[in-house]
């Protein structure tokens, strides 16, 4: 089989160890990452394992375990754990001492903090070696587990490369079990060939060479519950966890249990012997939906997506699949709800893909509106409507929002500067301007904000600009622009938010990146365009030639779309005493939902409905790195699809990472291991036990039950869970 790897990968070892001790047969391609295989997906990493099917492994601990498998070992869910704990605990701290080792401007407290992080997991193993029952993690032989271990410490061990050696010294029972590792015959040549490599400084300089051009890692705290436990009683609960013993004669009673009154504990029997009679009627939903009297009215919108790309996970999670899970939740629970979405198709970057494919701009929306319906189709989003911007509803809406924001005196006119390229010929928008932020020094800032200090700046004011599209620098030109009054506007704005934080459920990133908006005082904002793909302004005179910048224009989509959908659109957007809104997007959209679109729609003054609760998530990076349409990294929901792995295992595994507080980051490994650790050895472990007691003891049938007090007693406990669940799914949690 072919196997693909870059000189100074770490991942090497680890393949080369397992290789020789089974004996497996690799044909080796050394690979320069800038000339990338074309036997590869784009989206994979190195080192990268083709199978004889086509399919392509890039997980190092599943292309390991792939060749352990496939020489004919059963590996079990020890082997199972201990690679979930080296993926997510050990692999990480060891990496990040490589990183701060190496970095040149790294400081004393970031170097001892990352060997201490490291050493919290060489002690770690070195507790669980003691509690082996031979010289090895799973016993008297070496196993899969060892060599992944092993390979990823040997950095650290060899004392050749980081300044660990003394403190690692106190690990006794780890320093045995890798010089036992080390010297096991299947192993001698892998081992003396790495440490001859070591020697010479040869892999040592390659590995920091490898190190130097991944983004800079940072120690982290080991996470709660990933504790690595040896031993056959040690099955996986939950994520990293461990099951506690069954206890043994003479051991001290378990805890005691919750307490439950008499009176909860008769309500829970009651209503588990109501069964399913007991239950509310499913909702029939007759579209369109509308708002009904008396009842609880939810409406849902996602971020719209734009169409200069097919959507990567990230876009799916910060959006839609948020908001797909809520609407299902909101529809279980008998509420009328209505969840619209669609494309955001004008401005710039539209313009831009057609002249790279060839297509007009209304072709290319056509072609990824259509894609992108199929992506969503295919993750199950449950949209009551997926509509786009590009209608002439949305131009009706949107000059009729923009004529009475004139018409009450909230409008400015003024002279902007703006970057032109003279090579493009055109105007560039805020996006399409790539330079050194002024505030902050980042080199890869926006001409709208800086994604490193979370400012907004202005395209003129970026230092070292270019122009995305063709790398020319751009000159500053003059022209007449018309501007949203934010200052005028700032007081109805503060009264709104203070009412909708009171009654609403704004998540912590929301409010706090719209409180720092209005404390720094609000400034007027630019919302036309020298563009021609756009909403237009006519017929204002002197603005003819103008369209609407796509933050004033985009949230409008939500009103048009909806109208699309339904001409009683307005019983959903001009009735803010029965409708409840929610917006879901990710956290670098919330200024423009929270302060200018609240702020057209208040200047506009037709009642319309406000959002009540803002849910915003953080960032979901990719592997070593983050997310981007625009450089093809990261996975693609198309190509999602195209794995073969069922919608609902990446319904799963986003949902289960999904950055509700703080970034995370998607890992191929560990997409692998969750649901090996959640899917299969928890909840398929727990229904098979379960089956398989009803076929073994009551001849494969439920036999009738009669509720004990200890029934009624766990039934309770079981619906304070369920209590706890909704009030967390009400709060969007």
């Amino acid at each position: 089989m072919d196997l693909y790897q870059e000189e100074g990968n770490p991942g090497n070892l680890k393949v080369a160890a397992a290789s020789e001790f089974v004996g497996f047969k690799l044909n080796v391609h050394e690979v320069n990452a800038d000339v990338w295989p074309p036997a590869l997906p784009s989206w994979s990493k190195l080192p990268a394992l083709q199978l004889p099917s086509g399919a392509v492994l890039f997980s190092t601990n599943a292309i390991c375990r792939y060749m352990f498998e496939s020489s004919g070992q059963e590996l079990g869910t020890e082997t199972d754990q201990c690679l979930e704990w080296e993926h997510a605990e050990l692999e990480p701290a060891v990496l990040a001492l490589l990183h701060v080792t190496l970095a040149k401007d790294r400081t004393g407290a970031e170097l001892a903090g990352a060997q201490e992080a490291a050493m919290d997991r060489l002690r770690q193993m070195d507790g669980a070696l003691r509690s082996s029952e031979g010289d090895f993690l799973l016993g008297t032989k070496p196993s899969l587990a060892d060599l992944v271990f092993w390979s990823t410490l040997f950095p650290v061990l060899s004392d050749r490369v980081l300044p660990l050696a003394e403190q690692a010294d106190s690990v006794t029972r780890l320093r045995a079990w890798f010089h036992a590792v080390t010297s096991h015959p299947r192993l001698r040549e892998t081992s003396d060939v790495a440490a001859r490599k070591f020697d010479s400084g040869s892999l040592a300089a390659a590995c920091a060479d490898w190190i130097s051009k991944r983004p800079r890692q940072r120690p982290s705290p080991p996470a709660p519950g990933h504790v690595l436990r040896l031993g056959k009683a040690a099955e996986p609960q939950g994520r990293g966890k461990v099951a506690p013993p069954l206890p043994q004669e003479g051991a001290p009673p378990p805890e005691a249990p919750q307490d439950v009154s008499e009176e909860e504990a008769s309500r829970a029997r009651e209503t588990f012997l109501q069964g399913y009679a007991g239950l509310p009627k499913p909702r029939v939903v007759t579209h369109p939906v509308l708002p009904q009297k008396g009842e609880k009215n939810i409406l849902i919108t996602s971020a719209l997506p734009y169409v200069n790309n097919v959507p990567h996970l990230g876009n799916i999670i910060g959006c839609v699949l948020s908001a797909d899970v809520f609407a299902r939740y909101c529809r279980l629970r008998g509420r009328n709800t209505l969840y619209v979405c669609g494309t955001d198709e004008y401005g710039t970057a539209t313009e831009t893909k057609a002249v790279e494919e060839g297509l007009s701009p209304r072709e290319i929306c056509d072609k990824y509106h259509t894609l992108h319906a199929d992506v969503y189709r295919w993750f199950g989003i449950s949209f009551d409507y997926f509509g786009r911007t590009t209608t002439a509803l949305q131009t009706e809406i949107a000059q009729d929002i923009f004529w009475r924001v004139r018409e009450h005196g909230f409008l400015l006119t003024d002279t902007v500067e703006q970057l032109r390229c003279e090579r493009c010929a055109r105007f560039l928008a805020d996006r399409f301007v790539e330079g050194t932020c002024p505030l902050c020094g980042y080199g890869d800032a926006r001409g709208d904000q800086c994604d490193k200090c979370g400012r907004l700046i202005n395209a003129v004011e970026l230092k070292n600009p270019q122009c995305k599209i063709c790398r020319d620098t751009p000159v500053v030109q003059s022209s007449e622009h018309l501007f949203l009054n934010l200052p005028k506007l700032e007081s109805p704005l503060q009264s709104w938010l203070v009412a909708s934080w009171a009654g609403g459920d704004w998540t912590a990133n929301a409010r706090l990146i719209t409180r720092s908006w209005v404390r720094d005082g609000l400034k007027p904002r630019c919302i036309t365009r020298d563009l021609k793909w756009g909403t237009p302004v006519l017929p204002l005179q002197g603005f003819t030639d103008k369209v609407f910048y796509v933050w004033f224009d985009a949230p409008i989509g939500y009103l048009s779309i909806t109208a699309n959908y339904t001409p009683h659109w307005e019983r959903w957007w001009k009735n803010p005493d029965e409708v409840t809104l929610y917006n879901f997007m990710a956290k670098d959209n919330v200024p423009f939902h929270s302060v200018v679109f609240p702020c057209s729609l208040i200047g506009a003054d037709q009642n319309f409905t406000l959002v009540n609760s803002l849910i915003a998530t953080e960032y979901l990076n990719y592997e070593d790195g983050k997310f981007s349409k625009s450089r093809g990294v990261g996975v693609f929901g198309d190509q999602a699809r195209d794995t073969g792995i069922p919608a609902d295992a990446w319904r799963f595994y986003l949902l289960h990472l999904r950055p509700e507080s703080q970034d995370s980051t998607f890992s191929w490994a560990d997409f692998l291991l969750t649901h090996n650790a959640e899917l299969l050895n928890n909840l398929g472990n727990f229904v098979n036990r379960a089956g398989v007691f009803v076929v073994k003891f009551f001849e494969g049938r439920v036999p009738p039950m009669e509720l004990t007090a200890d029934d009624a007693h766990l039934l309770a406990l079981v619906t304070r869970e369920l209590q706890a669940y909704t009030r967390l799914l009400d709060k969007v949690r």
